[in-house]
């Protein structure tokens, strides 16, 4: 008892402090109740951290999404069958054992024991009746199409059938999508967003919109109870705001760290900071289905007419790579074959071939950062070198998610990170991938048959030699303009050890504590 007496004095005088600072949000109903009464004991650093980052969540649901500031929460709440280390390998997690019956089924035995945060136990049903209902949702189709049909052998085994001999079954079982849910709260019609009840390290607690994210420690947790009690996620669009936050002790732990304030905070010796060079490209997104942009060399001139490194030094503060191919360049499979760098002459010899005249491309890029817009901003110069004039629209990032996947836009800056090739060419240029991550809406009949092939392809070298096919196609069809990979930060306070990223920007909080 003494434990969450002192949790709802926590978060009441957490509660108050940050409403002062960030003023009122609309307040979502908890799924858990407040606790009352006066603190034993207060809260000590041990036992809380304040976590602040760019965006807020479009859903708390893992089906209801494909955003990486949802996937933060994802993590937290829900745990899937799988799970990415730190070299992004998918390592088994809800999974104890598990085999190859032939090419298209596979056996598994789930750990014994496991409790969801309401107290049930989690059984082979509970995964059937999540991998079902996981494909009912166009969001997350890219994880959840080679699933054919999920039986439920005895208490704790089940069976996956899949559509086609599949090489990224265990990858894909590992992403959010595939979080595994209580049965009995899907036969409910619960809602995931509101209710995020799952079987991870952290317990949903409350979420104020536009403000902040509560979440406690679950004492159950099948790895053992997190060190850290108490989190909060504070959302703070600015990016100088969060450094400052950071500075001034207001926060502990920036997730989402400004490349521009990179000296400053490796300068201070009370913050630390871990770098990493992203899986994930960001482009200049653009809808195959506009007028002009329809036109493969009025997209090769709009990717030849901009100058990366200088993007790079005005959005990242030169802390990012310049990438001309269409996928990422640092994961097998990619290649550069038919790709374009910087070139302002052939960018007029493009334009001219299009036959489009350039006051008739309408060019307005929207952005959901801070980051995004210094890079637009780039681009709007360089583009006015030929003549095109663009102009950049700032959304919010729920605003700039539902725009981009309906396809009601003409440019935007966007990026995809992934664990694998195969993913990523999936996601970002398959035509089953409209309406969720092809957001240039390209359909292409014969990158579509490679990228099919190369699901289907268990052999690890010759799924390699197709997907380079591939990339070499996408690089011709020019369906985006690359701009950079960036190197992602993190940055929090000095005394906070266990912090570990990998390569996708994977992080376990559960593995995180404070030193001493």
């Amino acid at each position: 008892m003494k434990k969450r007496t002192r949790l709802g004095a926590f978060f009441c005088a957490l509660s108050l402090s940050l409403a002062m600072l960030a003023g009122c949000g609309n307040q979502t109903e908890p799924s858990l109740p407040a606790q009352a009464g006066e603190p034993e004991e207060p809260a000590s650093p041990e036992d809380s951290i304040v976590i602040a980052t760019m965006s807020e969540p479009p859903s708390l649901s893992p089906t209801g999404h494909s955003s990486v500031a949802g996937d933060y929460m994802n993590l937290l709440t829900y745990s899937t069958l799988f799970r990415l280390d730190m070299e992004m390998n998918p390592q088994p997690h809800l999974v104890e054992e598990y085999e190859a019956v032939n090419d298209t089924l596979w056996r598994f035995k789930l750990r014994e024991g496991v409790q969801f945060h309401d107290g049930t136990t989690l059984t082979a049903r509970d995964v059937k009746a999540s991998l079902d209902w996981a494909k009912s949702f166009p969001q997350v189709k890219r994880y959840t199409d080679s699933v054919q049909e999920v039986q439920v052998v005895d208490e704790y085994t089940f069976e996956i059938k899949t559509a086609w001999p599949s090489a990224t079954l265990i990858t894909d079982l590992s992403f959010h999508a595939n979080s595994i849910l209580p049965k009995h709260l899907i036969d409910s019609g619960n809602d995931f967003s509101k209710n995020p009840v799952g079987s991870g390290p952290y317990r949903f607690r409350t979420w104020v919109l536009g403000d902040r994210l509560e979440f406690e420690a679950f004492s159950d947790y099948f790895l053992g109870e997190p060190a850290i009690s108490y989190m909060v996620w504070k959302i703070i669009p600015e990016g100088e705001e969060r450094t400052a936050a950071l500075e001034n002790g207001d926060v502990d732990f920036l997730m989402d760290v400004e490349n521009t304030d990179y000296q400053r905070l490796t300068q201070n010796e009370g913050i630390e900071v871990t770098e990493f060079l992203s899986t994930g490209p960001t482009w200049l997104m653009l809808n195959n289905e506009v007028a002009g942009l329809d036109n493969i060399w009025v997209r090769r001139a709009i990717n030849a007419a901009i100058d990366r490194e200088a993007v790079i030094a005005q959005a990242l503060g030169g802390l990012g790579q310049a990438a001309i191919g269409q996928a990422p360049f640092n994961l097998p499979g990619y290649s550069q074959e038919n790709a374009q760098g910087y070139d302002l002459p052939l960018a007029r010899e493009y334009l001219e071939r299009s036959g489009v005249e350039a006051q008739d491309i309408g060019l307005s890029i929207i952005c959901s950062s801070d980051t995004k817009r210094r890079a637009a901003q780039v681009i709007v110069q360089n583009l006015a070198e030929i003549g095109i004039e663009a102009k950049v629209e700032s959304m919010d990032l729920a605003t700039y998610l539902a725009t981009t996947t309906q396809g009601n836009y003409s440019g935007a800056i966007g990026g995809y990170t992934t664990s694998t090739m195969l993913g990523y060419m999936t996601a970002v240029f398959h035509s089953k991938s409209i309406g969720s991550t092809n957001k240039t809406l390209l359909r292409n009949d014969e990158l579509d048959a490679l990228i099919d092939q190369a699901q289907e392809t268990t052999d690890r070298a010759q799924r390699i030699a197709i997907l380079e096919q591939a990339c070499a196609l996408a690089n011709s069809l020019c369906t985006q303009a690359p701009l950079y990979q960036p190197v992602e930060l993190r940055a929090y306070k000095k005394g906070l050890q266990g912090v570990e990223v990998n390569p996708s920007g994977k992080l376990y909080f559960e593995n995180i504590s404070w030193a001493g």
